[in-house]
């Protein structure tokens, strides 16, 4: 193979750079559950469009960066992690936090959380999105999805959400409570 010249590199870097501008992709098509059932989103109608917008992803990595015993204030799902006082921290009252599940009876996925957070001595409330005051109370706090636990600390504020026993596990393995 012979040597190029500067010019002939630059020549094709130029026809490379052109080639991109012209690249044109396809439409992306996002699935996602709607009414029990998956569908394209483009296919809702505007009110279930909205709220797929509104909705916010919670991932397990996320929910690894809460320490439920700490009173720093409201969470937020992009706040660094407190690794040093997480992994230390041992909760052995669990009087001092409390939650909120949000439940539907037709969930498919809710009666593992029920039964993990029923297995915990915590303080707590279930609320059935099913009935009209659940529901109010679930659009109050921006929750679009169940299950979906909410906990707090002693002064009330949340301090994590989770909506899956794998999640669960995780927060509770982080902070290392014992029940």
């Amino acid at each position: 193979m012979g040597t190029r010249s500067l010019a002939q590199i630059e020549q094709e870097i130029a026809e490379t750079k052109a080639a991109l501008k012209d690249v044109h992709g396809t439409e992306t098509e996002v699935y996602a559950r709607i009414v029990g059932y998956y569908r394209a989103v483009k296919h809702w109608n505007k009110g279930k469009r909205d709220e797929f917008d509104q909705r916010k992803m919670f991932t397990l990595e996320a929910s690894k960066e809460y320490d439920i015993t700490e009173a720093d204030g409201p969470c937020e799902c992009s706040a660094p992690a407190k690794l040093s006082k997480i992994e230390t921290k041992e909760v052995t009252d669990l009087e001092s936090v409390s939650y909120e599940m949000y439940t539907r009876k037709t969930c498919p996925n809710c009666p593992p959380v029920k039964d993990f957070m029923a297995d915990l001595d915590m303080p707590g409330r279930a609320i059935d999105v099913d009935t009209k005051e659940g529901l109010a109370e679930a659009a109050k706090k921006g929750i679009f999805a169940s299950p979906t636990v909410i906990f707090f600390n002693k002064e009330g504020i949340e301090t994590a959400r989770c909506h899956n026993v794998e999640e669960l596990e995780a927060v509770f393995n982080k902070v290392a409570v014992r029940a």
